[in-house]
C-alpha cells in the first residue's frame, strides 16, 4: 500500500532528523512530521494513535528497518516444522526479533531451541526479504526478514511462553499460517532454494 510506505517514511525522516537537529526549532519542526506520521500510520492501520505512539517510543537514532530472524527446519520427508504462535493462535516458522549481542545464524538456532524445544546447527542462509515486497498482511514496521536453514541435531527443551505447539507439516496439508509472519508460497520457495541450493534475495 503506497500510502501505508510514505507514511513509514515520513516517520523514519522524523526520527533520522531528530537524532541530527541540534536547533530547537528543527526539533520542534521534526517532532510535528513524526506526531503527522502516528496518526497516518494509526488510521491506516486502524490503530489508536496512542498505541502507535508506544510502539515508536523506543524508536530513536538513525531509522533503521527492523530485523525479523527466521529458520526453516525440514525432516527427511521434506516436510517443514512450524511453531504455534500463542499471540495469534496460528503457525510460522519459528523466528522473531533480532537479540543484540548474537549474530543472525546465532539468533535463528535460539529461536528454534526455545520455539519448539529442537536444537539445530545452521547451515547456510536461504533468504533475505523485504516484507513490504510480499503479500503480507500490511504492517507499521518496515521489516528485513532473513531465513536460515536449520538441521534437527537434538530435541530436549520445553517450549517458550511465545508458542504453545511445534510440528512438521507438509507443504501440500499446511495449518491455519500466521501470514504477518509468514506465507504458504515463502515456504514452497525454502523448500525449492534449500532443494537446489540457491538462496533468495529481494
Amino acid at each position: 500500500m503506497e500510502s501505508l510506505r510514505r507514511a513509514k517514511r515520513l516517520l523514519a525522516l522524523a526520527q533520522t532528523g531528530l537524532h541530527y537537529a541540534t536547533s530547537p526549532f528543527d526539533k520542534e519542526r521534526y517532532e510535528e512530521i513524526e506526531a503527522i506520521a502516528h496518526a497516518q500510520l494509526a488510521e491506516l492501520a486502524s490503530m489508536d494513535i496512542g498505541r502507535v505512539t508506544e510502539l515508536f517510543a523506543q524508536e530513536s537514532g538513525y531509522a533503521n528497518p527492523k530485523l525479523d530472524v527466521r529458520c526453516a527446519v525440514f525432516d527427511d520427508a521434506g516436510d517443514i516444522l512450524l511453531v504455534k504462535e500463542t499471540a495469534d493462535g496460528r503457525w510460522s516458522l519459528p523466528g522473531g526479533w533480532a537479540d543484540v549481542g548474537l549474530s543472525p545464524a546465532e539468533n535463528a538456532a535460539k529461536e528454534v531451541r526455545e520455539e519448539s524445544g529442537y536444537s539445530v546447527d545452521i547451515v547456510r542462509l536461504l533468504a533475505v526479504w523485504d516484507m513490504a515486497k510480499h503479500a503480507h498482511p500490511p504492517s507499521i514496521f518496515h521489516i528485513w526478514k532473513l531465513v536460515f536453514l536449520g538441521q534437527v541435531t537434538g530435541k530436549d527443551c520445553a517450549l517458550g511462553q511465545e508458542t504453545s505447539a511445534a510440528q512438521f507439516f507438509d507443504l501440500e496439508n499446511l495449518p491455519a499460517l500466521s501470514l504477518g509472519r509468514v506465507l504458504p508460497q515463502q515456504l514452497a520457495r525454502l523448500r525449492h532454494l534449500k532443494e537446489h541450493r540457491q538462496a533468495d534475495f529481494d
